[in-house]
């Protein structure tokens, strides 16, 4: 894809990143001469490479360049601590470390972590094996390898909400398949003339969604640091005429409730795609008054590379009697999905499964885990919820979050969605813990909007008629905000953590 984009496209920006245009022509020469010098350093078919950096034109350049040689390309979220980069290092059996100089004490602990590494290269650090050195390489591969459909291409590595990081396998076919399946439901049309405003991690769903980019020959603008900058975006967006935008709900709420919307101008958006979790109904009103009829919101899992669903821009709309509310869409093309009991049986509502070529071929070197996750012949997402008559998905919450009070079964996001309806509520995450009586009851995490002030007592009065009572949270804490992870989401795992150090 690289390879014909810069055929038809060589002097049309590829990569924008802070004051540096790398044309297609470009971006392609420093691909080829990267995997020469990969290549004169022992770097084989099928060898494993690291890469833990920030955003970044290499990024992208590490990705094609693993890919020319046949290489797996294993990229890391640079939020990591040392010791999760490690496991991932020597987990992935990685032949090749290629790190940011800004993380000196990740790439010692994967070097001890891993020896399986037999060549380390670096980012910003100069010298013979710094990754500009490789990108001027004079012996360049100018023939990509050969690999079969179901050759590994990817090893992306789940967020390990449950246990320890696992390396979902994504192959060369299901990767062609993904890119078709985003420009025939996300963006359609896309094209040379489009730009896409890259807000996320490269290392995951943004690497992704840069894919379809490079196959049509749209431009890539990169953010100057690795921190969301709100005013920077709506800069980006008006300066390059940005015409779609893949983002998480809560750095799409950032972005449509900073002061900038309303002085840049974003009247080139075409689709703004938002995935990663649900999106509070407040939230996604808000953001269509500000941006008009651009979101694309889909439901996916990295094992599925994002291809579950889809709810197109025709499908959204400030009035809730014109849109499947609280629906995350309906299936992707070309994929199957159904709601299975714990038998595999189809069942009303259950554990979202899907399958078709959008699906994983497995986690690297972990069997159990994969005969677990594709029992009964479906991918098995973890997440529950039910469809609608008319083929609509509508997720409940993560079977792991499910807590039962009292014999009943309750759903946080539920309870969630109830309390962001009072108007001090700016985020709220439920868990359930031990209850004497109960077996377990829920404890609410809030984040008041700025300004504002409610008490438990409050927001139980705001939930009386909204929910039945077995559903209250019995106790609520305020918090000046949420613990989240690298991609936006709010982690239950850590505010987990955080609410027994409150309670204890």
């Amino acid at each position: 894809m690289l390879l014909q984009s810069a055929r038809r496209f060589p002097n049309r920006p590829a990569i924008i990143w802070r004051e540096t245009t790398w044309t297609w022509e470009s971006f392609r020469d420093r691909v080829q001469a990267a995997a020469g010098a990969l290549a004169a350093r022992g770097v084989r078919h099928g060898d494993r490479v690291l890469l833990h950096a920030r955003n970044s034109n290499a990024v992208l350049e590490t990705m094609f360049s693993a890919w020319m040689i046949g290489a797996v390309w294993v990229p890391t979220n640079f939020r990591l601590t040392p010791p999760e980069v490690a496991y991932l290092a020597e987990s992935s059996g990685a032949s090749v470390h290629i790190f940011d100089t800004a993380f000196p004490d990740h790439a010692a602990a994967a070097r001890s972590g891993n020896p399986a590494c037999r060549l380390e290269i670096s980012i910003g650090g100069g010298g013979a094996d710094d990754w500009e050195a490789l990108a001027g390489f004079a012996g360049p591969v100018t023939r990509p390898a050969d690999v079969d459909r179901d050759h590994p291409a990817w090893f992306f590595y789940t967020s390990g909400t449950t246990g320890r990081p696992k390396a979902g396998v994504l192959t060369h076919g299901q990767m062609d398949y993904v890119v078709c399946n985003h420009l025939c439901d996300l963006m359609p049309a896309t094209t040379e003339q489009d730009a896409s405003l890259v807000v996320a991690p490269l290392s995951h769903g943004a690497g992704v969604h840069a894919l379809p980019q490079i196959a049509r020959g749209a431009a890539s603008i990169l953010l100057s640091g690795e921190r969301l900058d709100c005013e920077e975006a709506w800069r980006l967006v008006e300066t390059h005429r940005v015409t779609n935008i893949f983002t998480v709900p809560t750095i799409l709420t950032m972005l449509t409730r900073h002061e900038a919307v309303d002085r840049y101008d974003h009247r080139s958006l075409r689709y703004v795609i938002y995935a990663g979790a649900p999106m509070y109904r407040t939230d996604q009103i808000h953001a269509l008054r500000k941006l008009g009829p651009v979101l694309v919101q889909y439901f996916g899992m990295g094992e599925v590379t994002g291809n579950i669903t889809v709810l197109p821009p025709a499908l959204h709309s400030e009035n809730d009697a014109d849109m499947p509310v609280g629906s995350c869409g309906f299936p992707r093309t070309g994929m199957d999905i159904a709601i299975l009991d714990d038998n595999g049986n189809p069942a009303g509502s259950g554990e979202i499964c899907v399958r078709g070529p959008g699906v994983f071929a497995g986690y690297h070197n972990n069997p159990e885990a994969t005969a677990k996750a594709t029992a009964h012949g479906w991918f098995h997402t973890g997440d529950l919820g039910h469809m609608d008559a008319l083929g609509f998905l509508y997720i409940t919450g993560r079977a792991s979050d499910m807590y039962i009070s009292g014999g009943s079964n309750v759903y946080p996001r539920e309870v969630e969605e109830a309390l962001l309806l009072h108007p001090a509520v700016a985020e709220a995450c439920v868990l359930g813990i031990p209850h004497e009586k109960w077996g377990e009851s829920g404890v609410a995490v809030v984040v008041l909007a700025q300004g504002t002030t409610a008490t438990g007592p409050d927001l139980l009065a705001h939930l009386d008629g909204m929910l039945a009572k077995y559903k209250w949270p019995q106790d609520f804490a305020f918090w000046p905000e949420l613990p989240k992870s690298g991609y936006g989401k709010v982690v239950k795992r850590d505010v987990r953590l955080l609410l027994r150090k409150d309670l204890s």
